[in-house]
C-alpha cells in the first residue's frame, strides 16, 4: 500500500511537467544581407540635339608668318546613338571668329566641321573622340581665303537633366597649303560647350 501511495504521490508530482511535452526553442530571426550592387541610374545618349559653344583658338603657319589666337563661338547641331556602352554620332558645327593672324596679315573668319563621334557611355557621362573635315575661311591680304581640311580631337559630355548637357572638346586642326598660299596651317581650339536633347 505504502509503493502504491509512493508511486501515485510521484505521478502526480511530475504531471506539469510532461503536460506540454518537449519545449522547442524558438529560431532565432534570420537576418539577410542585401547583395544587389547599387547602379547609377542609366541615361540614353540617343537622339537629335542642338547646342552652342564658346572657346578659344591657337593658330601656327609653318613660316608663313600666319600666327595668332583669339576667341571664337558658334552652334552645332548632331544625332547620337547609344548602342550601351558605346555612343556614336555625327555632328556639324559652325564657329565664328576675328582672328588676328598678325602683323596685319590678315584675320580667321569662321570654322565649319562635319564630325564622326565615338566614345564610352559612361551613365551620365559621355567620354569621345573625334575626327573629320573642317573648313576655314579667312581674309589674308585683302582676298577671301578658304580651304578644306582635317582634325582629331577628344572631349567629354555630362548630362545636368534628360534634356542638358555640358561639356568640353579639344580638337587640333591641319590645313595644307592653305588655298594654294604655299603655307600650311596648324589650328588648336579649345571650348566648352552646352546642348539640349530632343
Amino acid at each position: 500500500m505504502k509503493r502504491i501511495a509512493a508511486l501515485l504521490l510521484s505521478t502526480t508530482v511530475a504531471m506539469p511537467a510532461f503536460a506540454g511535452g518537449p519545449v522547442e526553442p524558438i529560431p532565432e530571426p534570420e537576418v539577410i544581407v542585401d547583395t544587389t550592387p547599387i547602379v547609377e541610374p542609366s541615361y540614353d545618349w540617343s537622339g537629335f540635339y542642338v547646342g552652342a559653344q564658346l572657346g578659344y583658338a591657337d593658330i601656327d603657319s609653318n613660316g608663313g608668318g600666319l600666327d595668332g589666337n583669339g576667341g571664337l563661338g558658334g552652334v552645332h547641331a548632331g544625332y547620337r546613338w547609344d548602342f550601351g556602352q558605346f555612343v556614336a554620332g555625327a555632328e556639324v558645327d559652325y564657329d565664328a571668329a576675328d582672328i588676328d593672324l598678325g602683323a596685319d596679315l590678315g584675320t580667321l573668319d569662321s570654322v565649319a566641321r562635319l564630325k564622326l563621334i565615338g566614345g564610352a557611355d559612361l551613365g551620365r557621362s559621355f567620354v569621345y573622340g573625334t575626327a573629320g573635315a573642317a573648313r576655314a575661311d579667312a581674309t589674308v591680304g585683302g582676298a577671301d581665303l578658304s580651304d578644306t581640311g582635317y582634325f582629331l580631337g577628344a572631349g567629354m559630355d555630362f548630362a545636368v537633366s534628360d534634356q542638358w548637357t555640358v561639356g568640353g572638346e579639344l580638337v587640333q586642326h591641319r590645313f595644307s597649303d592653305f588655298d594654294g598660299s604655299g603655307v600650311d596651317l596648324d589650328a588648336t581650339t579649345l571650348k566648352a560647350k552646352v546642348g539640349f536633347r530632343f
